[in-house]
């Protein structure tokens, strides 16, 4: 034990080489870097959309030429992103489960799965647009609407999700599954009693990631959605998010100030959300502790 302290004790008092330093200095100026711009990003979206909150008729239930209101593409945000989540999710979650639990080692689907999964991640946003095009709006026949924009929003995120819940599950240590196995409870009691609980903030992680690719979408819901500015009131109907009536205020109507304003509430949109899935996790994960 003696040797042991006394190694340590030499270790931190040893010189450190220049490569060490030079490496530690890499990585604070890269923190500091990200920091910085992260932080210009949302000073300039705050100061040029801030002053502009209190505009009169931002916020009316109806959006007309005048008023510009963005009341209608908040709730069609808030739709979009439980609608996506809602099918995103659960298929997602049970793909993960299979990949990790139920197949077997060098099975060859998980293979093929996993790098499908890789490369729709990887694919544009504008390509999820042409394809929910082609198949959501002319072949299913649903036009512009909550469905084909829900859906091509469901298969954007469907690669993180998968992945995410994929590397949460693998993280759960053998121990958890074996344990149960000893205690006699089978396989499919084990993932959902034992297995999954502790992976739910690895999960929740992911859904946050998508999340945040689903608000912030504009290209795909263009072919998909539409940029109608009324609430949507049925699946068939069309509507534009807050991504896209900020698109639609600068490239169309030229209201830079309305498109700032839209901004600020998105981001604050998006820091809501984050905080209810966090706190939902933490709820959940409490109570599986007690």
């Amino acid at each position: 034990m003696s040797a042991l302290l006394l190694r340590l004790k030499q270790s931190a008092t040893r010189k450190r080489k220049p490569l060490d330093i030079a490496l530690s200095m890499m990585v604070w100026l890269s923190a500091a870097f990200t920091l910085l711009i992260l932080g210009f990003l949302l000073l300039h979206v705050l100061v040029n959309g801030i002053p502009h909150l209190l505009r009169p008729g931002l916020f009316s239930t109806q959006w007309t030429t005048q008023n510009q209101s963005m009341f209608p593409a908040i709730i069609n945000t808030v739709i979009f992103v439980f609608f996506s989540l809602m099918v995103a999710v659960p298929l997602g979650v049970f793909t993960a489960i299979y990949l990790v639990e139920y197949a077997n080692r060098g099975n060859k689907l998980v293979g093929i799965v996993r790098m499908m999964a890789e490369t729709l991640a990887g694919i544009p946003s504008i390509v999820y647009g042409l394809f929910g095009f082609m198949m959501f709006r002319n072949f299913m026949g649903w036009g512009r609407s909550l469905l084909a924009g829900g859906f091509t929003l469901a298969i954007m995120i469907l690669p993180v999700i998968i992945r995410t819940t994929e590397e949460s599950l693998k993280a759960v240590p053998d121990n958890y599954r074996e344990g149960s196995f000893g205690l006699g409870a089978g396989r499919l009691r084990t993932v959902f009693r034992i297995v999954l609980p502790s992976a739910i903030p690895g999960i929740v992680a992911g859904v946050i990631l998508a999340v945040g690719r689903v608000v912030g979408e504009t290209a795909a819901l263009i072919f998909t959605a539409g940029t109608m500015p009324h609430v949507i009131d049925s699946p068939t109907a069309s509507g534009r998010t807050l991504s896209l009536h900020i698109y639609s205020n600068i490239m169309e109507a030229t209201n830079d100030d309305v498109a700032y304003a839209t901004a600020v509430v998105l981001l604050l949109l998006v820091i809501g959300i984050n905080a209810l899935s966090y706190g939902l996790a933490k709820i959940s994960t409490k109570g599986r502790r007690k």
